[in-house]
């Protein structure tokens, strides 16, 4: 009977070496495949050389190199006929042959009530990046719609067998390979000129593990698929009573660049980064082949993968990941403003930075109680007479995981008082369900836009509990408002109490592990149009005011998924001490730079080649950064 127990016991935990795996990763690459095609033949990276030796740039349409229809061709067959080869969807606002005017009609007025683009195998919900060559617009003359920044090819994903063969035939032909998942991406990373594109986004299977163990892990986790959206998992949360960390109720992948940049959302001070969540992952490296990598085999993939940057070390397929008790959130909204009169004082609107800085002073009691809260600043410019100085305006939404209703109110009500005690018209607290935490547009809506740049900046407990630095740091956050800049805050402590086991030992940027802030703060120039001289000088604008920021938070640093793709020293700002460390497990892992994103590790050798747009583009032939090549 004891024999019977202890084997009944252990089978109610699935161990991690019962490697979980879905059907879609069932189907693999394997010699037959490869004899019918050497170009799709897997690496060997013992044998590769620890220095690049490709040709000086990825080899991409006009060059000799370029594979022939015969081998696209062959390449689909082996893929199963997955390889697309889409143009922008806006060519059908544009004279040519795509030319479709019912079609430019829907892209303008009725996608936004649909899925079309979130569902389109080449769009990017920020333009700029890919350089803007193919927008949706209702008057087009003069104007051109080129291919751009937009990959040549696209593998539609359905089995693993297909990013094998993609992933091999772009290292053996040395093309640009890009990976794209959703389309969210602010800095380009899903984009490239003369890429071949592996889209992971129907890669949604979903299997709830009661009981999992790895390492010193035991508890509910999930199985994922690296589509699924973050809004299609809370119908899972509904039906299995858990809760698992994702991106709020947005189209953004849960399980695709999202956690692997880091990953925050509303239950950060709570169960810490989406990168803290990862049990184990299945990756199809730069060789093609097929790992897992967890506490126990792969570590130090497992690591990088957790933090140190999508698309730059493998591609994920799957991940098993923690899965929490039912966490209900409720948020409490706040907002204020001041827009002084005609005649009024210079310094009218005191109040309002006061009530600011009381509001981040009382975001330490937020993130200390688990909490996560949403802040927005904003300059009001003066009346039209130009008499009155500017006024500012505040949002927030305070999101307590767990916290009862009647709690949120008490907890909130100090808060409140104080800025009432300013003079600010305040309404009092009220309690409903987090705005960031909910599947509210049920995966639809999302359009492209030309974004404008923005920066991001970690804020270290120390600058809100030190006074001087306080003081210092609220001086900066002022400067850059009234500058015209909105500032978004997000009141969160990831630090390593709540990232758990194995959270405590990943790659996400450290600073996060200090932090109780996170902002982003935008610049908000339309890049539209603009000479690249003006954007040049519109950034270098933006900057004066970002670096006092930077200068107020010395031990701060940059969200590699939100960030400005000219970040000053990002290799620090992005991944800090993790840097080194991520370096050589790039070289290790990909030996022959298949896998670049901007601003990723390893891409301080490379360049993209293309004309002067004042930033980085993705418009042009990747080229090695020694070559002599311009950005």
């Amino acid at each position: 009977m004891l024999l019977l127990i202890i084997a009944y016991s252990s089978a109610l935990f699935l161990r991690a070496d019962a490697t979980s795996k879905f059907a879609y990763e069932a189907t693999l690459l394997g010699d037959e495949d490869v004899g019918r095609f050497s170009a799709i033949a897997f690496g060997d990276r013992a044998t590769a050389s620890p220095v690049y030796e490709g040709p000086e740039c990825k080899v991409h349409p006009g060059t000799g190199a370029w594979p022939s229809e015969l081998d696209w061709g062959r390449l689909n067959r082996s893929l199963e006929r997955a390889l697309l080869d889409p143009v922008p969807p806006a060519a059908a606002c544009y004279r040519g042959p795509k030319m479709d005017p019912d079609q430019c009609s829907f892209l303008l007025r009725g996608a936004s009530s649909s899925r079309f683009y979130i569902d389109d195998p080449l769009t990017v919900f920020t333009t700029w990046p890919e350089g803007d060559t193919c927008y949706a617009a209702s008057n087009t003359s003069g104007l051109n719609c080129t291919q751009g920044g937009f990959p040549s090819y696209v593998v539609n994903v359905t089995t693993v067998k297909q990013i094998q063969a993609a992933v091999n035939f772009a290292r053996n032909r040395d093309l640009r390979l890009t990976i794209k998942n959703t389309g969210h991406d602010f800095l380009g990373r899903s984009t490239g000129f003369g890429a071949l594109s592996i889209w992971t986004h129907w890669l949604k299977d979903f299997e709830f593990l009661p009981n999992y163990h790895i390492g010193e892990y035991e508890g509910m986790a999930a199985h994922v698929g690296a589509g699924l959206e973050s809004w299609e998992l809370f119908s899972y949360m509904a039906r299995h009573n858990m809760t698992v960390v994702v991106a709020a109720g947005y189209t953004v992948g849960a399980y695709g660049g999202w956690f692997q940049g880091g990953g925050h959302s509303a239950l950060a001070s709570t169960y810490g980064m989406g990168a803290d969540q990862v049990l184990s992952l299945n990756v199809v490296t730069a060789d093609g082949r097929v790992v897992t990598a967890d506490v126990n085999q792969n570590t130090d993939l497992f690591f990088a993968l957790r933090g140190g940057g999508g698309s730059t070390y493998g591609i994920v397929t799957s991940a098993i990941v923690k899965a929490h008790p039912p966490t209900s959130v409720l948020g409490s909204p706040l907002t204020f403003s001041v827009r002084p009169s005609s005649n009024s004082p210079a310094n009218s609107t005191e109040s309002f930075w006061e009530a600011l800085d009381a509001y981040h002073q009382f975001g330490l009691d937020i993130v200390d109680h688990g909490g996560t809260a949403y802040s927005t600043v904003s300059r009001i410019a003066p009346q039209a007479d130009g008499i009155a100085p500017a006024g500012a305006r505040f949002t927030a939404s305070i999101e307590m995981p767990g916290m009862l209703a009647t709690d949120i109110v008490a907890f909130v009500q100090p808060l409140y008082d104080r800025i009432a005690g300013l003079g600010l018209d305040v309404p009092s607290p009220n309690v409903m369900p987090a705005s960031n935490w909910a599947d509210t547009s049920h995966g639809v809506g999302d359009t492209p836009d030309n974004g404008g740049r923005f920066a991001s900046r970690i804020f270290p407990r120390v600058s809100f509990e030190e006074p001087s630095r306080f003081i210092a740091t609220q001086k900066a956050i002022r400067n850059t408002i009234e500058a015209g800049y909105t500032f978004h805050g997000i009141s969160m402590a990831p630090g390593l109490s709540v990232a758990g086991y194995p959270g405590q030992s990943s790659a996400v940027n450290p600073a996060f592990r200090t932090a109780v802030m996170f902002a982003d703060v935008f610049e908000g120039t339309d890049l539209r149009g603009l000479s690249a001289q003006a954007v040049r000088d519109a950034h270098a604008r933006f900057n004066v005011f970002m670096d006092q920021i930077r200068h107020a938070t010395p031990e701060g640093g940059s969200y590699f998924n939100e960030a400005d793709i000219e970040e000053p020293l990002w290799q620090r700002a992005f991944f800090g001490t993790n840097y080194e460390k991520l370096i050589d497990v790039k070289v290790k892992w990909d030996p022959w730079s298949l896998f670049y994103v901007p601003a990723g590790v390893g891409s301080e050798h490379w360049v993209v080649r293309t004309i002067d747009h004042g930033l980085p583009t993705q418009d042009g032939p990747l080229c090695r950064a020694e070559s002599g090549a311009s950005a």
